[in-house]
């Protein structure tokens, strides 16, 4: 599958500090790309460069196949974005700020003004001045304008801030909507993992200005370490059944009351019946796997030592 975006070895050094090393990310065509990474950990100053508002010390970005270089005007045509909190002339409507968004680009299509409102719910406020505009509408209106000129990639730097659970919820479906049914590839920063996790199709974790890790969500689910979780009164009870009448080398003991069980050769159902029979109380067993999280925490920490 085709990179609409990639970037190599791209590096940004400001007052003599590193903020960015030698990131080389890659978006491909027709997808959701999660850039996660804990606050300041770099996100939004890769993204500034992308968008061509700071300027790399080393490294290129490629756009559309195109070397991205100040004046790549007609390929940041093709790009829509938000990066940080979105400004708005808070005097003018939400409609007039849209229309004159259009104006910039030099976009003129009957209705998708209106179009971009409805899509993010904001027709009733579309008339109100921006500055009535609560925090979560004006992280909408900034979405609409985003979506407005049917841009091809769509850089998104913490959409659902501000929002509500319905707020993010809506804005989850709207960017699965934008990628499945309108082929727009979004990359999407957040430091909110579950956010990232029931949309993207790949992700690039960035920890202390560097690239950790990129992989897609396939990937992590089919590695992932799928183990049973066994609840009970009396772990030393249980854990010497585990390993005296059941064989079990690869279990861990997680707390008081907890235990995984990483060996697969015996079903929740053999596991308490002879538990049972054994007479160790159980409150539940559960099959679980490996969350996003588990992923990202473990990359972090690891990247944590190697500093």
């Amino acid at each position: 599958m085709t990179a609409i975006l990639q970037t190599n070895h791209l590096t940004k050094t400001l007052g003599g500090k590193t903020l960015v090393a030698d990131v080389n990310l890659h978006v491909k065509k027709g997808t959701i790309y999660g850039f996660l990474g804990p606050n300041g950990a770099g996100k939004t100053m890769v993204m500034k460069m992308i968008t061509n508002l700071w300027k790399p010390t080393s490294g290129s970005i490629e756009l559309f196949g195109e070397v991205l270089t100040p004046t790549s005007y007609e390929v940041l045509k093709r790009m829509g974005s938000i990066i940080e909190f979105p400004t708005f002339y808070e005097h003018l409507s939400g409609k007039d700020n849209l229309q004159l968004h259009c104006e910039y680009m030099g976009y003129y299509s009957s209705g998708s003004v209106e179009q971009a409102l409805a899509l993010l719910d904001l027709q009733d406020a579309g008339t109100k001045p921006v500055k009535s505009y609560s925090l979560g509408m004006k992280q909408r209106l900034g979405l609409a304008r985003a979506v407005l000129c049917k841009p091809e990639l769509l850089i998104l730097d913490e959409p659902t801030n501000g929002l509500d659970p319905v707020g993010m919820k809506q804005i989850r479906d709207l960017m699965r909507t934008l990628c499945e049914e309108y082929g727009i590839t979004l990359m999407v920063s957040s430091h909110i993992l579950s956010e990232i996790e029931s949309i993207a199709d790949t992700i690039g974790v960035i920890h202390h200005g560097k690239l950790v890790k990129e992989i897609s969500m396939k990937e992590i689910a089919d590695s992932s370490l799928a183990y049973l979780e066994l609840s009970v009164s009396d772990v030393k009870r249980a854990s010497y059944v585990l390993a005296d009448k059941l064989s079990l080398p690869n279990f861990k003991v997680m707390d008081e009351h907890s235990i995984r069980i990483y060996d697969n050769r015996y079903s929740a159902k053999e596991l308490a019946k002879t538990l049972a029979m054994n007479e160790v109380d159980f409150d539940g067993i559960s099959k679980k796997a490996e969350t996003l999280e588990d992923y990202f925490l473990k990359l972090t920490m690891e990247g944590e030592k190697s500093c």
